[in-house]
């Protein structure tokens, strides 16, 4: 059974996200790990559960309502407020938590994304004490432990879990669901604004093109045969479809101003400055900047890479690109000189194009991704 599948054969009902380990992983590193948790973050319920046949680790993440409530205070998550209250959207505060929308419910208070975002939050920002270490794995203080574990492999997979409920319900009214509008608002609060936008954005462009469309069949029924015919209707067509794209941009500009009010995220501030990639390796220093220790790397040899490694990899890549297309290429052109060879002997370097392609676009993936790794040293 894959690592996938187990998951489905196990009870979820009490998990928002769902932590995985190799199934090499030894119980020193699940109990550091699990005890650095509970006490750096005692809001989480962690629970541990095993698969027989795979011999893979989990650990199930949940937190309870009162916890949320103070995540949500935390990290400022915009909730709706009551009409009495002035209505709108306002950054959660426990301390007038009787404002708020649904704040009774607890099952419909909390969108499952926004459980997932609350719990995510605290589980990136577990950080390591001064000379906390576990096996080579050496941490910076202050540096956040799970990505730098998720990045060594310690960690399998750390991701949120679907809630069959709500995606049967989204089956329906979406995606079973014929010349009807999308559900939007429901959309943005199973899997969040960002996919909620996309799909706001996909059905405006889709609905838009309606417009060209009719436009281009009416103008091509109407034009004749001859040149001069042909020509004026490019350049009609042409203007139509400046004028098309300009009102197009300016009406997103206001619907998508409309959906970002309506969801929350028009005055949202920027986010705070990221941690560094948890691949990024170096000696430790003390910044001049913070005062802090991090790790750094000097920039002469980041470029020394770029020149000595980086680039001559890509060049090789290009020429084999290259070699093997005009191969192919030859190849074609002495099948179709030898007229006695059968038809589908014809495609048969096509075939070959198509395979080495595929082949060469799993090959350079692997080089792109350790390229990239390596630039992080």
């Amino acid at each position: 059974m894959s690592h996938k599948a187990w998951m489905k054969t196990v009870p979820t009902e009490n998990c928002d996200v769902l932590m995985t380990f190799p199934d090499t992983t030894d119980d020193h590193t699940l109990l550091w790990l699990l005890n650095h948790i509970r006490l750096g973050i005692p809001e989480l319920i962690v629970q541990v559960r095993h698969h027989k046949h795979t011999r893979v680790y989990a650990f199930f993440v949940t937190a309870t309502y009162e916890s949320l409530l103070r995540g949500a205070d935390e990290i400022g998550l915009r909730k709706p407020v009551k009409a009495e209250f002035g209505g709108g959207m306002r950054s959660f505060s426990c301390e007038e938590d009787y404002i708020y929308e649904n704040i009774e419910n607890e099952l419909y208070f909390f969108t499952s994304q926004e459980r997932q975002n609350i719990i995510r939050y605290w589980l990136e920002n577990l950080r390591a004490k001064q000379g906390e270490s576990l096996h080579n794995i050496h941490f910076l203080e202050g540096q956040p432990i799970i990505p730098e574990l998720a990045a060594r492999g310690v960690i399998q997979q750390v991701f949120p879990l679907h809630e069959q409920r709500i995606l049967k319900r989204l089956m329906k009214s979406w995606v079973q669901a014929v010349c009807e509008a999308q559900p939007l608002d429901d959309i943005c609060d199973y899997f969040g604004v960002k996919i909620a936008m996309y799909f706001a954005w996909l059905g405006f462009y889709t609905s838009a093109m309606v417009y060209p469309a009719v436009f281009g069949s009416i103008l091509y029924s109407f034009t004749e045969s001859d040149q001069t015919s042909q020509d004026i209707s490019c350049v009609v067509f042409a203007i139509f479809n400046v004028i098309w794209a300009t009102l197009f941009l300016e009406e997103w500009k206001r619907r998508g101003a409309e959906f970002a009010y309506k969801w929350g995220t028009l005055d949202t501030p920027p986010e705070s400055i990221e941690e560094p990639r948890p691949q990024f390796r170096g000696i430790k220093r003390i910044s001049p900047v913070t005062s802090v220790e991090e790790f750094y790397y000097p920039p002469w040899k980041r470029l020394l890479f770029q020149c000595l490694v980086s680039l001559p990899v890509c060049l090789a890549c290009l020429s084999l690109v290259f070699l093997l297309m005009l191969g192919c290429f030859q190849l074609q052109e002495f099948v179709l000189s030898i007229q006695e060879l059968p038809r589908i002997i014809r495609f048969l370097p096509k075939i070959i194009l198509a395979v080495i392609v595929t082949a060469c676009d799993e090959l350079y993936k692997k080089v792109a991704y350790w390229l990239n790794d390596m630039g992080a040293w």
